[in-house]
């Protein structure tokens, strides 16, 4: 079979149903005959997603000196001893599945080592060598890895991401993890890990993803996972065997997204500090030992969506504050000892799908209004002390009297519906009037619909010809965008996120948090978001337009002035939502020409929220790294880092001179103290002249 690849630099079976072993001789090329004229290389190897059976060859990176990519997961393949052999045999198979891996890991050359997802049946063996540090991802996810984690995988120096959750991994985690400086993702999740949660993981200045679920770790949180505040976006300690109370520290992870301390032995009461991590969209705290009342500080978390603080000693009652948890999607809070009504207030919650109350020491009258129509009778069973309709299995509640019917003032009555459908008719006329308004209510709704479909990476390459050039749209700070089109026809633009950028990850996590929450006409929506080890991308409406930019200097583009003042005017309406519109204020920190896409209707959409800030109460906060564009950012950004809604405003004056004159402030003519702002002072002070 391989004589005749000789024409191929990369190698792509995917998603083809291919049986049988894999040819050995995929481990023995070398010389490849060129795609472009001389270039005779092999970089990839691509056989995901098949069938492929048998054992994985021992050669197979060892004479593809130029290898960098080796794709292999999501097969039947074995690396470890076949059933039914002599342990003679077997004792050559376990040979041969050292010298894999150390052949892999010691690659020159290797980026990507993909082999999750295959019945590997093997250990990770100690190294022979120098292990490679140009091996950036590696993937040995779900493959019945055995044994400990070796010592020298510190080793691997430049790793951003490695995934080992899903095996049967022992003993202890390695101190010497607390080299892989470049580490932004550690997964170790759902292995039979034992010891303690080495402090060393704090080491890890850049680790933004933190699995380390599903495994027999003991003793208490770290108290020094707190001073990864600044790059930790997810943190999963659940279904361990911890102990003690939760560190305070914990609560400084103030830009934390998803928090997971569930099935422990965790005690305490709550602290009020809870309340800090502002940027949280999933918490889970239950089967656990909490104690005391849940903070009323929580009320304070308006981007949670989801929340379990079930089977826990808390008591006292439900926070009134949760009736500012506008965003909430799932909540439960059963198996506790909470005692008081259920708020009425919480019909505000009109995004809530699931609701569990159930065995607490709840009374009075259930709410009916907003949500609340749709729960059944598993969500407050059993409380005794609850009444509502019979539907719930409850009491019915003994204030309610019934109310005979008066038909005296049946006139009346039939007088004020009148009234009340003429009022109705004036009111459709003028929200008719106001269109813009019913547009924003209608794409709301429409909009939390389609959020969070779920679209993998191959959907995603299918729908983008390969993320081929032809596709390309832009590149930003952190990664490019490509139009796609989806298998049901759903026109699309890809931004994927470049990994190997220093805070990658956190722009992904961040942009991806922020255009779930936030529902205006004039920002960018996202359809979904394609979180994997090694591919991070999200999926948002195509602007079939382009940007502003495009508009403003392609020679086949132009726009009359009013269209120019119709687009600033939504870039402004766009602004006011992030500044005031929103729980909390937000500053965009990047307005700038490329930045604001239009869409058929030339209707501007603000996009690219990587580096967005949630400022809370304050007015304004410092940032340390300056990553707003050169020309746009105001100059206490630039000096001081200072950032606040201001700054955005300075940046949308730049941008609405730019619209209206066509010139960049970073134009060649301006030079010393000329700038764009000077540059147009001048030339009013010299209409004024003339006009005299």
């Amino acid at each position: 079979m391989c004589e005749h690849l000789s024409s191929i630099r990369v190698i792509n079976f995917g998603q083809n149903q291919l049986h049988g072993p894999i040819p050995k001789c995929l481990g023995n090329l070398t010389y490849l005959t060129e795609i472009r004229l001389g270039d005779n290389n092999l970089t990839v190897i691509e056989v995901s997603i098949n069938q492929l059976s048998g054992s994985l060859p021992a050669n197979i990176g060892l004479h593809v000196p130029n290898l960098e990519f080796l794709f292999v997961a999501q097969n039947n393949l074995m690396a470890g001893p076949l059933p039914n052999l002599s342990n003679a045999s077997k004792l050559r198979e376990l040979d041969m599945a050292a010298s894999t891996f150390s052949c892999l890991f010691n690659h020159r050359n290797l980026t990507g080592l993909y082999l999750g997802d295959n019945p590997l049946n093997t250990t990770i063996p100690a190294s022979r060598g120098n292990l490679s540090t140009s091996l950036l991802y590696v993937d040995l996810s779900i493959s019945n890895i055995r044994g400990n984690i070796p010592v020298d995988i510190g080793n691997l120096s430049s790793l951003i991401a490695l995934d080992l959750g899903n095996n049967q991994l022992s003993g202890a985690i390695p101190t010497s993890i607390q080299r892989l400086q470049n580490l932004q993702a550690l997964y170790l999740n759902d292995n039979v890990l034992q010891g303690h949660i080495p402090y060393e993981l704090c080491q890890l200045n850049n680790l933004a993803d933190l699995r380390l679920g599903g495994n027999r770790l003991t003793g208490s949180i770290p108290s020094c996972l707190g001073t990864l505040s600044v790059a930790l976006r997810s943190l999963s300690l659940g279904s361990n065997l911890l102990t003690s109370t939760i560190p305070s520290s914990l609560w400084e992870l103030k830009y934390i997204l998803h928090l997971n301390l569930s099935s422990n032995s965790l005690v305490g009461p709550l602290s009020e500090d809870i309340g800090k991590l502002k940027d949280v969209v999933d918490m889970d705290l239950s089967n656990n030992h909490f104690s005391g009342n849940i903070p009323g500080s929580i009320g304070g978390l308006q981007n949670m969506i989801n929340l379990s603080l079930a089977n826990n000693y808390l008591e006292g009652p439900i926070p009134n504050s949760f009736k500012t948890l506008l965003s909430l999607e799932f909540l439960d809070l059963s198996k506790n000892n909470l005692s008081g009504v259920i708020p009425k207030s919480l019909e505000a919650l009109l995004y809530l799908k699931y609701l569990n109350l159930s065995f607490n020491k709840l009374q009075g009258e259930i709410p009916t209004g907003g949500p609340f129509r749709n729960f059944s009778a598993d969500s407050f069973v059993p409380n005794g002390a609850l009444c509502s309709a019979s539907r719930l299995h409850v009491p019915l509640c003994k204030n309610r009297t019934k109310v005979k019917p008066n038909w005296r003032k049946a006139k009346y009555i039939i007088s004020g519906v009148i009234s009340v459908i003429l009022l109705a008719a004036a009111a459709l006329i003028l929200i008719l009037c106001k269109k813009r308004n019913v547009e924003v209510v209608r794409e709301t709704a429409s909009l939390h619909q389609v959020l969070w479909r779920r679209v993998s990476r191959l959907e995603l390459a299918r729908a983008t010809n390969g993320f081929h050039e032809s596709n390309l749209l832009g590149t930003g700070g952190f990664g490019s965008v490509y139009r796609g089109t989806l298998l049901d026809g759903i026109d699309i633009a890809v931004k994927v996120f470049n990994l190997q950028l220093e805070g990658a990850f956190k722009s992904f996590d961040k942009e991806c948090e922020m255009l779930s929450n936030l529902r205006h006409r004039n920002l960018i929506k996202i359809i979904s978001c394609c979180d994997e080890l090694d591919f991070k991308a999200l999926i948002l409406q195509l602007m079939p337009n382009g940007s502003l930019e495009n508009w403003l200097y392609s020679p086949n583009c132009s726009m009359t002035i009013l269209q120019r003042l119709d687009i600033m005017k939504d870039v402004a309406l766009a602004l006011e939502y992030l500044h005031h519109g929103y729980s909390i204020p937000i500053v965009h920190c990047d307005v700038k020409p490329s930045n604001i896409l239009l869409d058929d209707d030339l209707v501007a959409h603000v996009a690219d929220f990587g580096i967005a800030r949630l400022i809370g109460s304050a007015d304004s906060m410092t940032e340390t790294m300056t990553l707003a564009t050169i020309g746009y950012m105001a100059p206490e950004f630039g000096m001081e880092g200072s950032v606040s809604t201001r700054g955005d405003v300075y940046s949308f004056g730049i941008v609405l001179m730019e619209t209206f004159t066509k010139r960049k402030p970073t134009d060649e003519m301006f030079v010393g103290e000329m700038d764009l702002k000077q540059w147009i002072a001048d030339s009013f002070i010299i209409s004024r002249c003339c006009n005299r």
